[in-house]
């Protein structure tokens, strides 16, 4: 469940972010502060309406309120799944990551749904002078068509993968990588299928190289 007002959400991402600072929740005139606001009246109406959505939880302690984060809901209201992005022939074993949809960030989807997004793991360093790396994840919005330099998953001729960047000529396509160890490859326009355009990188991190 998401906040009803914008107040609530400003409320309730200082509350998150306060409690993942220091372990407790604040106080509602640290709250009143943070907003840029005098009055502590404000704050315990926005405060009992968060409550009553059941999104926070006041509980008495030495004779004042606590405040503590209801979990599941602050979970759901921040976190996504998305799902891979099948990929034709493919060889190489999938990680143990891959086997099970990825979790994301909500803000990193803006206002669309995981629906419209699949997530692709970067299988080379061709795209490494846009700071895209062998082993990243490319999150991917879908969409068939792209414009001129756009970023994005392309499958040719029904079997060839590639994130590279996107360029039309008439009747010829031009997959561009950013890496001058590989070379551009041109096909016929209607022997390549955009299936999403590049929107944020995501990068494990190895231990042990």
């Amino acid at each position: 469940m998401q906040p009803r007002t914008k107040r609530q959400k400003d409320v309730l991402d200082f509350i998150t972010r306060y409690i993942g600072n220091h372990g407790n929740g604040p106080s509602y005139q640290q709250i009143a502060r943070h907003l840029g606001v005098t009055s502590k009246a404000g704050i315990v109406r926005h405060i009992k309406a968060l409550e009553n959505q059941d999104l926070v939880t006041r509980r008495r302690e030495n004779g004042s309120f606590s405040l503590m984060l209801n979990s599941s809901n602050a979970i759901a209201d921040t976190i996504c799944q998305i799902e891979w992005l099948d990929l034709p022939n493919q060889n190489a074993l999938p990680e143990y990551w891959e086997l099970i949809a990825l979790l994301v960030p909500r803000f990193l989807i803006g206002p669309k749904t995981p629906e419209d997004f699949c997530a692709f793991r970067v299988q080379n360093d061709s795209m490494i002078d846009k700071h895209i790396c062998e082993d990243d994840v490319a999150l991917i919005e879908k969409r068939s068509y792209a414009r001129a330099g756009d970023i994005v998953v392309a499958v040719a001729e029904n079997q060839q993968m590639f994130l590279h960047q996107y360029f039309r000529d008439g009747a010829k396509t031009e997959l561009r990588p950013a890496n001058p160890n590989y070379d551009s490859i041109v096909f016929p326009a209607d022997k390549v299928e955009v299936q999403g355009i590049v929107r944020s990188i995501l990068r494990p991190f190895k231990l042990f190289a």
